[in-house]
């Protein structure tokens, strides 16, 4: 079930009124209710892999309070490492087996061995990067001490599963949502028309933004041969908008859907494209992951606290793994590296910590260096995008010298979309325009109920809903639902 769908128009709502009408009186049947209708939203992809869902879901609940319970290091040890091996040992396999057995056997004819071999043919249980990482990060809190396992198996798996972040986040912490599953909530009439209003920009950015976006990127990346440097220049930039508006139009759409049934997600974006520098970048992008990898692996590498060479090695370390969890793919791994290569002379240099507020905090518009700063950092957030959006390597680099050849001087190609290239740089403006205006904020529209008066609020509200319905060509993926 997409959030993009008629379906989820009618589930949603449905799951609203029997949450706050019928079982108001007890959040204890609310919980078991929101579990239930969880795992029927994640069955509409496949039943059977909810089967594989539960699994994980019990096996950490199990370790994590045998861990608790251990009276030795080393038996707290042995508990985790059946955590950490297991679910592992799951994401491996349904994720990237076939690109071990692919790279394998290249390396093997590389060094002279020809072998033999098939792949099998797996499916990829949708979600299951990140109801792995929910689990694991629950499961290490426990080992470090920083939290207490919960002995409420229900309280637990609508944790993991809760369906706003189950497929494609933000990847939440126990410490955070588990709190909140635990006690009574109230209706808020004022948060859920904030939820209404998350929601609405959430399928403004989906749909209007990044589906336009999409038709012309997909099309120039499908044949970039064909066409002119200046073409894939365009091209580029409209990826590095469709998978903005494609991903925090979900973790938008998520975390609205959240706040109509009283809960309160991570932050997964904060307005991203208005960095300065690559660091800010990393700061505001898909936050969820980014603080993950931060605390779970970054920080027990050591850190920034040792010599040159251990910043070197952990930056790479993190941003490389970063890659490869995105897919299985090369292309995935080395966008990673450019990105660690890209991030490492702020780091060396100590100004990664240079931009923490947002952009033009005291005034309403930049500088003129902070516009060079951010059109500079999305430049170069972009060129990375090349690899990330290329099918193979070879695609990536030969994209990028084709820019760098003299047809980037000649006008650009004519793309056949359904969406004109025009109305897709309209949308972009209006998205960078109103996120501009609500940067301070957790999300665009958070403040706009005071910052407006109600005939422009209405007006504004009444032309994003049209837009929405009239750009609607079926029920387009999210592109994070293939990680």
């Amino acid at each position: 079930m997409l959030f993009n769908s008629l379906s989820y128009a009618v589930f949603l709502p449905v799951v609203f009124i029997v949450y706050w009408v019928f079982l108001k009186d007890s959040f204890k049947k609310q919980n078991i209710f929101l579990l239930i209708v969880s795992y029927f939203f994640y069955s509409f992809w496949d039943w059977r892999f909810l089967f594989l869902l539960m699994f994980s879901t019990f096996l950490d609940f199990y370790t994590g309070i045998k861990i608790h319970k251990s009276t030795t290091d080393n038996l707290k040890k042995i508990w985790l490492f059946i955590s950490v091996g297991v679910n592992l040992g799951f994401l491996s396999f349904f994720k990237y087996y076939n690109f071990f057995v692919d790279s394998f056997v290249d390396f093997l004819s590389n060094v002279g061995f020809n072998v033999s071999y098939s792949l099998i043919n797996i499916v990829l249980p949708v979600g299951i990067s990140f109801y792995t990482f929910h689990g694991l990060s629950y499961v290490f809190d426990i080992y470090n001490n920083k939290s207490k396992p919960t002995n409420n198996l229900i309280n637990y798996s609508l944790f993991v599963s809760f369906f706003p972040l189950l497929v494609a986040g933000p990847i939440e912490r126990s410490s955070h949502l588990l709190p909140q599953i635990e006690k009574p909530r109230v209706f808020d009439y004022n948060k859920s028309i904030d939820g209404l209003r998350q929601i609405l920009w959430g399928l403004f950015k989906k749909i209007v933004v990044a589906d336009s976006c999409a038709e012309y990127a997909n099309a120039v990346f499908a044949n970039y041969n064909e066409h002119s440097g200046s073409t894939l220049i365009v091209g580029a930039i409209c990826f590095a908008f469709q998978i903005y508006g494609d991903f925090s139009g979900y973790s938008d759409i998520a975390l609205g859907s959240a706040r109509l049934l009283g809960f309160e997600l991570l932050q997964n974006f904060s307005f991203p494209y208005f960095s300065r520098d690559i660091p800010e970048f990393w700061r505001r992008w898909h936050i969820s992951l980014s603080s993950w990898f931060k605390d779970y692996l970054y920080i027990p590498l050591g850190g920034s606290r040792g010599g040159v060479w251990m910043k070197i090695r952990n930056t790479f370390i993190i941003f490389l793994v970063s890659g490869f969890w995105h897919g299985a793919n090369w292309t995935f791994i080395i966008w990673g590296g450019i990105n660690a290569l890209f991030f490492l002379p702020s780091l060396l240099l100590g100004t990664n910590r240079n931009n923490i507020d947002i952009v033009a905090k005291n005034s309403k518009i930049p500088s003129i260096y902070e516009f060079l700063q951010i059109i500079t950092t999305f430049l170069i957030t972009t060129l990375a995008w090349i690899f990330f959006r290329s099918n193979t390597v070879n695609d990536a680099f030969g994209y990028i010298m084709r820019i760098l050849s003299p047809s980037s001087l000649k006008p650009l190609d004519a793309i056949s979309t359904s969406v004109s290239l025009l109305h897709t740089v309209v949308f972009i403006i209006i998205l960078l325009l109103i996120e501009w205006l609500g940067r301070k904020s957790k999300y665009a529209l958070e403040n706009f109920n005071y910052n407006f008066g109600k005939v422009i609020r209405w007006a504004f509200y009444y032309v994003i809903i049209f837009l929405i319905f009239y750009y609607a060509h079926g029920e387009e993926e999210f592109i994070y639902f293939q990680f």
